[in-house]
């Protein structure tokens, strides 16, 4: 399971030329659901994007996690990272977990961000998005649980 996990000052989803999700400061987190991943990856994943310290105190510039800052999460499931583009020009998504077990991880991360009692929104599984941020810092971050 993999999450690149991006401080944003704010973030937008929109499907179909709607705004159905919106953040202010906070995290905008893309989820890539891996073949073989289980619900344990998902809890492991959300516990350390929670916790890690990206945010900044007086003391220094990466020293608060969202949870500290009492941020906002956007979390949007993206499938193409688990590309592999070892070999050719092409990407080969062979390593993404089929939809209906990757669905059911996404909600299950989703939960466990919940579980914060932070302002956790989201995309829509498997549609066309466009997504909107504005990066600060920037920090952007890949975060990996196997």
């Amino acid at each position: 399971m993999r999450a690149l996990v991006q401080r944003v000052r704010q973030a937008s989803v929109s499907v179909s030329g709607q705004e159905i999700s919106s953040i202010g400061p906070g995290l905008l987190c893309f989820l890539g659901v891996l073949e073989g991943d289980t619900e344990l990856e998902a809890k492991r994943l959300a516990h350390k994007m929670l916790g890690l310290r990206i945010f900044p105190d007086e003391h220094k510039p990466m020293n608060r996690s969202v949870v500290d800052v009492e941020g906002e999460i956007l979390v949007v499931s993206q499938f193409t990272l688990a590309a592999d583009t070892s070999r050719g020009m092409r990407p080969s998504f062979t390593r993404a977990a089929a939809p209906e077990v990757a669905q059911g991880l996404y909600e299950c991360f989703v939960t466990h961000l919940e579980d914060a009692n932070l302002r956790v929104s989201k995309g829509v599984f498997a549609a066309h998005m466009v997504v909107a941020l504005e990066n600060d810092g920037p920090v952007t971050i890949l975060l990996e649980v196997e």
